[in-house]
């Protein structure tokens, strides 16, 4: 998947005045937190980070914070600003080679369903799933193509089977389908009674 690099500094004061005057120099403050070891309080440059806050996509976040390794990770948590909407808080999610971790992953939905080119409304219910995969295996998203609903299918997580990673959400979770427009199902119904009437007359004039 795709590996974005994040330069950061390490950050010493975490008071709500220090914090504020970072945030107004156009730094978002976070924390990384990895498994076995002590979290590190980083700034990261607002304008770089809304790259990978502000997407449709999963990134894996190289985050190289001066005078340290550079660590692998994702986003685990987001605050916004309730007024301006901007990021005032991130936190992040050390990777480890080797072991699995839970993350959510956007859905990606592709195709025109029949049932919407018969006047069905497309209907998503899910917008991100979660997955448990290594490290190596996170996608970017989940593409799901619809191009075969018909009105009134829809798609369900026990029908979504993707390479090396499980998905944790319920099984008998909707994730996207399509549902009946006034006045479509009628139409449906006389369209398929219609087909089934002109194979029947078929199979009688082949039976004489």
């Amino acid at each position: 998947m795709a590996e974005i690099i994040l330069k950061g500094q390490k950050r010493e004061k975490s008071t709500k005045g220090a914090l504020n005057s970072l945030r107004k120099e156009g730094f978002v403050p976070g924390v990384v937190y990895t498994k076995g070891g002590e979290a590190l309080s980083f700034i990261l440059d607002e304008i770089a980070l809304n790259k990978v806050i502000f997407t449709t996509e999963t990134h894996v976040v190289n985050l190289q914070v001066e005078g340290l390794e550079p660590r692998l990770c994702i986003v685990k948590d987001i605050q916004f600003d309730p007024v301006t909407d901007k990021v005032i808080h991130v936190d992040l999610q050390g990777l480890t080679a080797g072991e699995k971790i839970v993350v959510e992953i956007p859905v990606n939905i592709v195709g025109t369903a029949i049932g919407v080119k018969k006047g069905g409304r497309l209907v998503q219910a899910t917008h991100k799933l979660a997955v448990e995969c290594l490290p190596k295996d996170i996608p970017q998203h989940l593409v799901i193509n619809v191009e075969e609903l018909k009105i009134n299918d829809s798609v369900y997580v026990r029908d979504l089977n993707y390479d090396n990673l499980a998905i944790m959400n319920r099984q008998d979770a909707m994730v996207v389908g399509v549902t009946t427009a006034r006045g479509v199902a009628a139409d449906e119904e006389e369209e398929e009674s219609a087909e089934a009437s002109e194979e029947a007359e078929e199979t009688t004039e082949a039976a004489e």
